[in-house]
């Protein structure tokens, strides 16, 4: 079979395995494996990072950063449906149905392919602006199943996310900081350590804090305060 090789494979790389998979629209690929020494240094965290989940724009940074998630499934889900109940109704073994499981492959690789190429360009801008990202240690599956939201947690990709930050922040010497799921980011004011048990409600998207009067966005506040926590635990 043809290649096209991009980069060159350096002389002190040690082969491996070559693993051949096929997807389900039909397209084969090759992964190889090399063994390599590579002696990473540590970086002292100056700069930090608190990323809180949010469903709708993937993450709020401590900075006030959001993505805009551009929710690729939800986007082509009516096509998707449309594709799915002509595959419904085929003739089981006929040639027009192997056609249409096929062109129905490819829809739902085309949306996981732009939600990979999102979550890489995002986890790659984080990791060259930031030392140290803190985040909290979710559940996904729980979350999706406790609060009904399946196909928006699923669509979120926010695990894929996380693992594409961590190894993109290791090989640099950097660090990834999981902060306890049971930390009271959203209740606590990250101006002077107010608990407000109002905010328990997911409905409460803004509040203002009784003790110091500053006015928090449910998600940013949350993200300052996961920062916040992060550093300690770096510092501890």
């Amino acid at each position: 079979m043809k290649m096209k090789q991009h980069r060159q494979i350096p002389a002190n790389y040690k082969l491996k395995s070559v693993t051949v998979s096929q997807t389900p629209s039909g397209k084969y690929y090759a992964s190889v494996l090399f063994e390599y020494e590579n002696q990473v240094q540590e970086k002292e965290p100056q700069t930090f990072l608190g990323l809180d989940f949010s469903m709708h724009e993937l993450y709020k940074g401590s900075n006030g950063s959001e993505p805009s998630y551009p929710r690729y499934y939800r986007q082509a889900e009516k096509r998707l449906k449309r594709e799915q109940r002509r595959l419904s109704h085929m003739k089981k073994g006929s040639k027009n149905r192997d056609k249409q499981r096929i062109k129905v492959a490819k829809l739902h690789e085309e949306v996981a392919n732009q939600r990979k190429d999102f979550l890489h360009k995002q986890s790659r801008q984080i990791t060259n602006a930031y030392d140290c990202v803190c985040i909290e240690d979710l559940d996904m599956k729980a979350m999706a199943q406790a609060l009904n939201f399946g196909k928006s947690v699923l669509d979120n990709g926010w695990g894929k996310f996380v693992s594409f930050l961590k190894y993109k922040l290791e090989e640099e010497g950097k660090r990834l900081v999981r902060v306890d799921k049971f930390f009271a980011s959203s209740q606590t004011c990250s101006c002077c350590g107010y608990k407000n048990s109002d905010t328990k409600n997911l409905s409460v998207r803004e509040w203002d804090c009784p003790e110091c009067g500053t006015h928090h966005d449910r998600d940013v506040n949350a993200a300052i305060n996961i920062r916040n926590e992060g550093m300690r635990l770096v510092s501890a």
